[in-house]
């Protein structure tokens, strides 16, 4: 039987009160738990934030998203270490509707066309004034 992978997005908060060497020890631990477990995407360390309203009596927290591909078991390990851990105020797991890796490659294809097309652009104006003299 053919084994499932789908594609997922987990945000999580990590505490900064403990310092900047502990967040980051906490930012690490999870993404090389993901890293090990399943096919990192993308990691977007949106860094210290101020929260919507206050978790634990704390005003900011340290946002982080990991989109990877995995195995639905994986999940369930992931949610269980993410409460276990006391630095992690809040975590969200989604499964994406659309392949993320197909996402990335086709951001990627557009970006690199973007500037082709700029120049062309900008070198037909040109063209056009020279015709006309």
């Amino acid at each position: 039987m053919e084994k499932v992978i789908n594609s997922y997005e987990s945000l999580f908060i990590v505490d900064v009160t403990k310092g900047d060497e502990a967040t980051e020890a906490t930012v690490n631990k999870f993404t090389s738990m993901i890293e090990a477990n399943a096919e990192v995407i993308d990691v977007a360390k949106w860094g210290k934030r101020r929260l919507a309203y206050p978790i634990n009596d704390m005003p900011e927290g340290y946002y982080v998203i990991v989109t990877f591909k995995s195995a639905p078991e994986f999940l369930a390990e992931l949610d269980r270490v993410y409460n276990i851990d006391e630095t992690v105020m809040r975590s969200l797991t989604t499964k994406l509707e659309y392949d993320a890796a197909e996402k990335k490659a086709a951001k990627l294809a557009a970006a690199e066309a973007a500037p082709v097309a700029e120049e062309a652009v900008e070198t037909a104006p040109a063209a056009d004034e020279a015709t006309a003299e």
